[in-house]
Parts: C-alpha cells; structure tokens; sequence
C-alpha cells in the first residue's frame, strides 16, 4: 500500500483580485496522498475570520488554527511514532469556520488498493494594493534585543539547499511554462523565510507572519507580497510546489507576473510533520541590492548568520506527549485553579464555553503563598504549579495524569517575594516554559527553564517597566507571547515580544482601563473554544471575569459563576 502523506498549505497575499470562487479540489500527489488545503481566510485562533478592509486599503493580518500533531499515549509514557499521518486537529469554533480531515473508516476492497484521499479546502484571502502603500500602521520595529532570529529546537540540521534549490527551480520552471519571467532570489528574503519556517517547526503551528511584508528583510516592495507554507509527512520538496499549483489560491501567487523576487526556507523536523516550507514573494520596481539568479545552493539565505547563543536556547530537544488528562487535578488549559482562606488549592475544570464544574480540593498547605501559577513547567504533558512563596522561595509540584501532584521541588532560594512574575512559552523557539521577572525598579528579567534544577541564570529584556501584576498572553495573535503590565491606576499596557529575548521597540498601548480592583490575571486557553485565548481576573465583590481575546483585542468580560469569597486566583 502506498505511504500515507499528509500536507497542510497556506497562503497570504496581497493582490488586486475579485477572484471570491472557491478552488477546485486539489489533486493528490502519486501516492495517492490526502492533502488539506488551508488557503485563507485566515483564522485568528478562536476567532472569527478577517478580511482586508476595502475602505482603507489595509490588510488584517490574521493567524490560523493552532494544529497540533502530538498522538494520544499512556501518562508517562513517550509519544510513538505514527505509522501514518494523523488528522488535523481544526475543530470547530463559534463563528470560524474550520476544516477537519476525518479519514474514512476502511473500505471493503482489495488490500493492494490505495485509500481515497481526503480533501478540504478554503478560499484565499485577497487583500488590495494599497497595503503595501500603508506601512506605518502595521511597520513591526526590531526588538531590542541583539538577537533578532531566535535559535532553533527540535530541527533536524540537514542541509536543506538541494530542497531550496528545487522548490525555485520547480516554481519557475512552471512560471516559464505559462509565459512568464522567472522570479529571482535574495538572500535577505530567505533569510526572512526560513526564519519563519524554522518558528512554525519547532512550535508545531502553522500560521503566518502577521505583516510579513513590512519585516525589514522584505526591503520595501512596492509591486505585491505574498507568502505560501506547506509541510508534509515526507521530505518531498516537489510536491510542495505541486500541491501549491493545484490550489487555485495559491497558484494565483505562483503565477502572479508582478513577482520577481523570492526567498524559500526549508525545515526539517523529527515529528511527524517532516518537512516545512515557506517561500515569500515580492514584487520590486526597482530590484534590491544584492538579488541573484538562483538560490547558488545557499542553506538559509546566507545574508543572517546563526545568532549568539542566548537564554532562549532550548536546553533538549523535547516532543511532549498528549494525555489523558479526565484524571489529573487540572484537567485543561481552560481550568481555573485558585487559593482559598484555608490555604487549599482549588481547580474548577473546563466543562465548555465559559463554563465550568464546582470546585475540588486538589492541594493543600498554600497559606504562605504569594503567587500561584500553572503550567506544564516539565512539558510531560500534566500539568504543574509553580508557586512563588512570601519566604522568598520558589517551588515546583509536578502534576501526574493519574491525580494529583508528585512532591515539591525547590526551583530557587531566597528573593523571589521581592518579584512580579509571569510564567509561559515567552521564546518562541523553546517549547519550554520560561519565568519573566520584574523588579522594584523596573527591570525585566528572562529567567530559563532548567528543568528541575536550580533557576538563577538570566537576562535583562527590558526596563523602565513600573507594573503591580503581569500576565504572558498573545495579544494580538501574531504567535508571540505579549505582557500585559497592570498599573497601580488600573490601566494595563501592552509590552509586545518577538519570540527572542527583546521586546519590540515600539510605543506601548494601553488596552484596559479601571482595573484598580484585579488582584489575579490568569491567562487562559480554549474558553470558547479550541485554541481561543483570552484572560480571567479576580475582581472585587467577590467576581471573576473572563476577557476574551480571539478577535487580537479585549472582548466584553463575562463573569464566571463562583462562590469565590475568600479565593485568590492562580496566574
């Protein structure tokens, strides 16, 4: 029987287009390969779909389904490798559509014949010229940070120039077959896109980059931008463009006789998603400095070399299993864990959209605690408590699938009351989750995952930075974990990150007014539904709201049925 091949494309462009049918279902490739196709519209995740707004001319970037491709295993127990490609985890949300591959049940037929292949897909998102004309409404300024492209995890460090190479080769074989002039290459470009390639890889999402096109690295296209990503279960590099040919959305790009300039990045994972590709186009007036023929067999652009090592590095390569998690004290992203008077430890699980069961005893003894938060500090797939104590220590209690918490571990001695903490995957490239750190003096601090050992070592993200409370959320819904600092007037700002170290260095916003009374911000995920995000605060009179955050800013809050007297929310 053939191999089963699995692939997910997306597109992006900016074109002058009132193309609206839906594409054609796209072919399989000679294996008889299921594809979906994910051409826009774009979904932000839990969101409701964007669009370009025709009165302005601009362009909503906007962010696909978060899909992840972990397989279900025993607690404890490392995820096996599939034999074959497992579905693509879109399910439904309120508002948004979705596409779901559900592969058939096994049809009475001969052994030897191949399975039919599944196929779903969507039509591209168009947006008009006249985003490219607009760049200070969407312009993402360097971090400040030094480092710029953070490093890699969980890539397999093949060379990838002879995938590169024949990606552009094969798009412009094809747009020389059709009567158009090849596209050239630049370094720069590449670097743009196989920096985007080596994120979307190593966090298993894919998505695209919110305003690509005014990245430095596109240099100012004035003639069109447009961005494809496709991944497969192999690392066939021709069927990447082939698959794009069948989309009439993305072939649109292949075809589109304004581009002359390209830049493709190739990654290689050890997952089940092997290959991941994403090549930008730009269409320049005048071409760029340093623009060449051919990618010259170049693995990564070339124009960027490997960045210093930095606190973002990821200490392991680590592949966390997905769990059964019906037995564990906290069942889900969307559980609400909080501390009663009497010091125990409370979790409320998620049973749908905003709603939730009546509280269980999950832990006790947290009388001392000055914060509380959650997360899956080890990445095992159950979730832990980290809790920062008003004796200046920080400990951890690791969760097990099964029920309960295995015994503290002591993460860091002595000076951690003094701290505003947030916790969770601030380094894009680092599945594990990180510890922001803010002090009375407005310093902002990077503090790395060491596992189960001794926390101390850290950098300086940021200062100037005065807030009685942080939360680490995607704001915005780019991809890249955001601070929301809470001042002691009740306004909150937006401290946006990149992924890396730094912060962008940009004017900070202020989102929220009147939070005078929040005493807990908890960051939550699939509220409302999968891969949702939005944020709960403990307010006075005894209230919990939740804020959501799918639409890239702060919906209308809704209370959360308590009784909460006497409770503090964990972060």
């Amino acid at each position: 029987m053939a191999p089963s091949v699995l692939g997910v494309l997306c597109a992006l462009a900016l074109v002058s287009s009132s193309a609206t049918a839906p594409p054609a279902p796209m072919p399989t490739d000679q294996a008889g390969a299921a594809s979906i196709s994910l051409a826009a519209p774009l979904m932000r995740r839990g969101g409701t779909s964007t669009t370009g707004d025709g009165s302005t001319g601009s362009l909503t970037p906007a962010v696909e389904p978060d899909i992840r491709v972990a397989s279900p295993v025993p607690a404890a127990t490392p995820a096996p490798a599939p034999a074959s490609a497992p579905k693509a985890d879109t399910s439904s949300t309120p508002g948004v559509q979705s596409a779901t591959e559900t592969p058939p049940p096994p049809a009475p037929a001969a052994a030897s014949a191949d399975p039919a292949p599944q196929t779903v897909s969507l039509p591209p998102l168009w947006g008009p010229d006249q985003g490219l004309a607009s760049p200070s409404t969407t312009q993402l300024a360097a971090p400040e940070s030094a480092a710029v492209l953070p490093t890699t995890e969980a890539l397999v460090p093949d060379s990838n120039s002879a995938a590169i190479l024949t990606v552009f080769t094969k798009i412009n074989e094809y747009r020389v077959a059709n009567g158009l002039n090849k596209v050239k290459y630049h370094p720069t470009v590449a670097g743009l896109s196989q920096e985007w390639s080596d994120n979307i890889a190593t966090r298993e999402v894919v998505e695209h980059r919110a305003s690509f096109w005014t990245d430095p690295r596109a240099m100012s296209p004035n003639n069109g931008a447009g961005e494809i990503i496709a991944i497969r279960t192999d690392r066939d590099a021709a069927q990447l463009v082939e698959w794009w040919k069948g989309s009439p959305g993305h072939n649109a790009m292949l075809l589109d006789p304004r581009f002359n300039v390209m830049g493709a990045g190739i990654s290689y994972t050890n997952s089940t998603y092997q290959i991941w590709g994403v090549v930008n186009f730009f269409g320049y007036t005048t071409l760029p400095a340093g623009t060449l023929d051919s990618p010259g067999g170049a693995s990564s652009g070339g124009a960027f070399p490997p960045p210093p090592p930095s606190l973002c590095d990821a200490p392991v390569k680590h592949m966390p299993p997905t769990l059964n998690l019906a037995a564990a004290a906290i069942t889900g992203p969307a559980d609400l864990v909080s501390v009663d008077a009497a010091g125990q430890l409370l979790n409320r699980a998620s049973t749908g959209p905003r709603t939730y069961a009546a509280a269980k005893v999950i832990g006790s003894g947290y009388s001392g605690a000055k914060e509380v938060f959650v997360t899956d500090w080890d990445r095992d797939g159950a979730y832990d408590v980290l809790t920062q104590w008003a004796s200046g220590n920080l400990t951890l209690a690791r969760g097990i699938a099964g029920g309960g918490f295995q015994a503290p571990i002591t993460l860091g001695v002595g000076g951690w009351d003094t701290l505003t903490l947030a916790v969770g995957g601030w380094c894009a490239n680092n599945r594990m989750p990180q510890i922001l750190a803010l002090d009375g003096a407005g310093n902002l601090y990077l503090y790395g995952n060491k596992g189960t050992g001794d926390i101390s070592e850290r950098v300086t993200v940021a200062t100037g930075i005065y807030a009685s409370r942080l939360s680490m959320v995607d704001y915005d819904g780019d991809g890249f974990q955001d601070i929301l600092g809470l001042k002691t007037d009740g306004t909150v700002q937006l401290y946006r990150g990149w992924g890396s170290t730094g912060l962008r260095a940009e004017t900070r916003t202020t989102v929220a007014t009147g939070w005078t009374d929040v005493t807990g911000i908890r960051a939550l995920r699939n509220v409302t539904g999968l891969n949702s995000t939005g944020v709960a605060l403990r307010r006075a009179n005894d209230t919990v709201q939740y804020w959501d955050l799918s639409s890239g800013s702060l919906a209308s809050p809704s209370a959360i049925p308590g009784p909460w007297t006497g409770q503090r929310l964990a972060q």
